[in-house]
């Protein structure tokens, strides 16, 4: 499996990497919130505040909107003559998604740039591991965003996913914390992951790192992986066997 993993991972990096403006592109609208929005919000935040929701909007945006890719090898029948390749199934899945994780650490090395270049001074042990969890989140968005393309009717897929995509960011408290909403949004916005998420990040941005927010934003990324990965290889599993 291993080896099937890393054969389709491989070809998967090389043919994103050849599209370079395709991952520019998919980077443009947070690094436009950065520069429009960012020297507005810094007048009442901080960078450190605003980074890491854009970075969320950005796994969002990108790894939620990953199943595209599968409904376009579907159509042109790639994943069909896949099919009947010896290839793990699981692998299928796993090359897919890490190829999917190159491209989100890409595009948040860019963000990440632009934003020191623009007075970011987050400390380095909170950016590497603010990393390490934007890329499990993304691994997971990606797998389950394969799963719903893969069960849902692919005419709905892009409407559905790109209409829940937008709550999600704005109940995530991207753009402004949650604890600044009314009260009934906030409520509403525990039901979200990714706030847990987002919060933990902008602890970690901020240097604090052994805190409940920081370990509950960890439990909530890990919870989250196990639960989308368990949910992507099953469907996989099924639609491929």
């Amino acid at each position: 499996m291993l080896r099937d993993t890393w054969v389709l991972f491989r070809h998967g990096v090389g043919v994103t990497l050849r599209q370079k403006v395709g991952i520019v592109f998919g980077a443009v609208q947070p690094l436009l919130f950065l520069v429009l929005f960012g020297p507005i919000f810094t007048t009442f935040g901080t960078w450190e505040t605003l980074v890491p929701g854009l970075i969320i909007q950005l796994g969002l945006m990108s790894m939620g909107l990953a199943g595209f890719g599968i409904l376009f090898e579907k159509r042109s029948g790639v994943l069909e003559r896949m099919r009947v390749t010896p290839a793990s199934r699981l692998a299928l899945l796993l090359g897919r998604v890490l190829t999917n994780a190159v491209t989100l650490i890409v595009q948040t090395l860019l963000l990440l740039a632009v934003a020191f270049a623009f007075g970011l001074r987050a400390p380095v042990l909170g950016l590497a591991a603010g990393f390490v969890l934007v890329v499990v989140l993304g691994l997971s968005l990606a797998a389950l965003s394969y799963a719903v393309a893969l069960t849902m009717n692919e005419q709905l897929f892009a409407p559905v996913m790109s209409t829940a995509v937008i709550p999600l960011i704005l109940l995530s408290g991207s753009f402004l914390p949650m604890s600044m909403a009314p009260g009934w949004l906030d409520a509403l916005s525990h039901l979200s992951p990714f706030r847990y998420v987002l919060e933990a990040l902008r602890e970690l941005f901020h240097g604090h790192y052994l805190t409940g927010t920081v370990g509950v934003g960890v439990a909530v990324t890990a919870v989250f992986a196990v639960v989308s990965l368990t949910v992507g290889t099953r469907v996989f599993n099924r639609e491929n066997a």
